[in-house]
Formats: structure tokens, C-alpha cells, sequence
């Protein structure tokens, strides 16, 4: 592989073989990224969901022990 490559100018190593690739896989790189980042975003939805839970009920249980002092 190395000696095929290495009688082959510049450009074609840093240009022509990475635009052929992103070409062929491009495809497959986009869907990868895109359920990465869904699944990064479910992910802070769901810890934002939960904290936002926990907030609530520690909110309303402090709230109402208080009441009981009354």
C-alpha cells in the first residue's frame, strides 16, 4: 500500500483520497454524528428532566414538613 501511494503526487494523498472518502462514507459520518448528538441531547434532557423533579419534590416536602410545625 505504501509504495502505491508513495508514486502518486501530493495533492492526490491529501486532497483526492479524503474527498473520496467523505464522498463514499460521508453518509454513513453524518448518520453517526447526528445519533451522537440526539443521543447527547436525550441525555441532558433527561438530567435536566430529573434534576428539575428532584427539585420539586424536595421543594414541596420541605414546604409541607413546615406547615406541620405550624
Amino acid at each position: 500500500m505504501r509504495e502505491i501511494f508513495a508514486g502518486l503526487p501530493w495533492w492526490v494523498k491529501w486532497v483526492a483520497v479524503p474527498v473520496v472518502a467523505l464522498v463514499v462514507f460521508g453518509g454513513l459520518i453524518a448518520n453517526v454524528v447526528g445519533f451522537l448528538i440526539g443521543l447527547l441531547f436525550k441525555v441532558l434532557v433527561f438530567v435536566a428532566l430529573v434534576g428539575g423533579l428532584i427539585y420539586v419534590v424536595r421543594k414541596f416536602t420541605s414546604s409541607s414538613s413546615s406547615r406541620s410545625d405550624w
